[in-house]
């Protein structure tokens, strides 16, 4: 842990005046994560944490995707998102999502020459699952884009009076001073009575420290979803456990990149070849 805190303190000093001009939040590691913990896989039935299923998951592959269709299959997902048109200055577009060699890719600024709403000069790809889910076991084997945008992958179900939020995979590493961070945030906007009774938006966020930049290869992420508890996994790591006080709406799955500046994630015109690879999205239930 030593080296662990020489490592934030150099990064606070590097990075402190750029930090405050993006508002980025400082660091603060909640722990490392150990790595040559990592499971490896015996069979793709069961979440790659419970390769022995002991917690008795039922794989439901009606709603999960090995992305083997020559284009995205639109009984399972939303080829952009519906409900959100993107964060300025980026712009969610269907051209920047594609399959290719099973895997789903997202690029930026595949739109060629079509004129953008106002305030967007920059365009990247979104999916949503077109299914609500309340509880199981959600994993995807993800490649983040090597490029300053956030790689997400996540559920969130945005209503009028409920809207919470679960984010299993939320990153940038392209950018150099995030490439070891591993984010993990649990949201609630608004909650109803009877279900927390929340007006003011609140979060749960923490930040771990992966010894390896995240970009660089696939890594698994696993969110295992119960009315008891959320724990979040990376290749089979159980690296958070929370107590599930208000997360019980059913939710959407979302995938997709954006612009953020809490991550310095700005787009940048001299690195526009970024893509996030995604070579399977599967999902679990309880027997």
């Amino acid at each position: 842990m030593n080296i662990l805190k020489a490592l934030l303190i150099v990064l606070v000093i590097h990075y402190s005046g750029f930090a405050q001009d993006l508002t980025i939040p400082p660091k603060k590691y909640i722990d490392s994560i150990k790595i040559e913990n990592s499971i490896a896989r015996i069979n793709s039935n069961y979440p790659l944490s419970d390769q022995k299923n002991r917690k008795q998951w039922e794989f439901l592959k009606k709603h999960s995707d090995e992305f083997t269709t020559n284009i995205l299959d639109t009984s399972k997902w939303y080829e952009n998102n519906p409900k959100w048109k993107g964060r300025p200055p980026t712009y969610f577009h269907p051209s920047n999502v594609s399959i290719e060699n099973d895997e789903l890719v997202i690029r930026v600024n595949q739109h060629q020459n079509e004129k953008l709403p106002k305030n967007f000069t920059h365009t990247t790809g979104f999916i949503k699952s077109k299914e609500k889910f309340l509880y199981g076991y959600f994993e995807a084997s993800l490649k983040l884009m090597d490029a300053p945008w956030v790689s997400g992958f996540w559920m969130t179900n945005v209503g009028k009076d409920w809207w919470t939020e679960i984010d299993i995979c939320e990153n940038a590493p392209g950018l150099t001073y995030n490439r070891n961070d591993l984010n993990s945030n649990l949201h609630v906007f608004r909650a109803p009575k009877g279900k927390g009774d929340v007006k003011n938006h609140f979060s749960r966020t923490k930040k771990y420290y992966f010894p390896q930049e995240l970009q660089q290869d696939y890594h698994v992420w696993g969110l295992e979803w119960t009315p008891e508890f959320i724990r979040f996994y990376i290749d089979g790591i159980l690296f958070r456990e929370a107590k599930n006080t208000h997360w019980h709406q059913p939710l959407e799955i979302n995938i997709n990149c954006e612009s953020n500046k809490w991550f310095g994630a700005l787009p940048d015109d001299n690195r526009l070849n970024g893509e996030y690879h995604v070579q399977y999205v599967r999902i679990w239930k309880k027997k």
